[in-house]
């Protein structure tokens, strides 16, 4: 599998997407701050929106899934069983996988945001689609859920699953690191070196790199471990 831009560049008033890089099977994630055009690229991807120059080659890529960052967005039943039913998947399972047990019947718009984001990655990770783009999956989640979020990320078996987030805390393992800066996609390449080069890296994974560590992955687990051999 392969999706792959080429010179995409997409202009919305004062602001230019510019793109160019190639994603294969993995987990992948990109990183940036708020603004800087992470959304604008995950909508591209999912052939939500046409970039105004360049193209995009998908290669062996049948089913795609977009997560968006408010789980409102995806809300088209009037209960909770039924919205899971809408996505083809049965309530039992999801109900238990969202920590959710007992809400079938509710409203989803009456759920805290938090926990009907739990549902719609609950969602949409059981699809497993070919492509899974995750708009910042990690927003609105407490830490707990953020540390199984990342398990059932990590968990995909196959597929290209991208991740476009400026989380700084709980982080899944993942194959590559991008960067949006200002509207254009920086590739910092494949994990472990790709560490050294993610201006972005969070708090703990720059304290393992100033220590002399050299962490295997991007969670705090493997910043700890870099730090650990160290010491030994």
């Amino acid at each position: 599998m392969l999706i792959r831009l080429d010179d995409v560049e997409l202009r919305q008033g004062g602001f230019t997407l510019r793109c160019t890089g190639a994603f294969r099977e993995g987990i992948h994630l990109i990183s940036g701050p708020v603004g800087s055009g992470k959304s604008t690229l995950a909508l591209i991807l999912a052939s939500l929106a046409a970039p105004g120059r360049g193209s995009i080659h998908r290669e062996g890529i049948d089913t795609t899934l977009l997560s968006l960052q408010f789980p409102e967005y995806h809300v088209t039943c009037a209960t909770v069983e039924a919205e899971i039913r809408s996505w083809g998947l049965d309530p039992g399972e999801i109900l238990l996988q969202a920590g959710l047990d007992g809400r079938d019947g509710a409203d989803p718009l009456q759920l805290s945001r938090g926990q009907l984001k739990r549902l719609n990655l609950a969602c949409v990770l059981a699809k497993n689609p070919d492509l899974l783009l995750l708009d910042e999956p990690f927003g609105s989640l407490d830490c707990a859920a953020k540390v199984r979020a990342c398990r059932m990320i990590e968990e995909r078996a196959s597929g290209i699953t991208i991740i476009f987030s400026h989380e700084r805390s709980v982080l899944p393992r993942v194959t590559t690191i991008a960067e949006m800066e200002d509207g254009r996609l920086v590739i910092c390449g494949r994990v472990p070196g790709a560490i050294a080069r993610w201006q972005g890296a969070p708090p703990y994974l720059r304290h393992a790199l100033a220590a002399g560590g050299r962490p295997a992955n991007i969670t705090l687990a493997d910043a700890r471990e870099a730090v650990c051999r160290i010491r030994d």
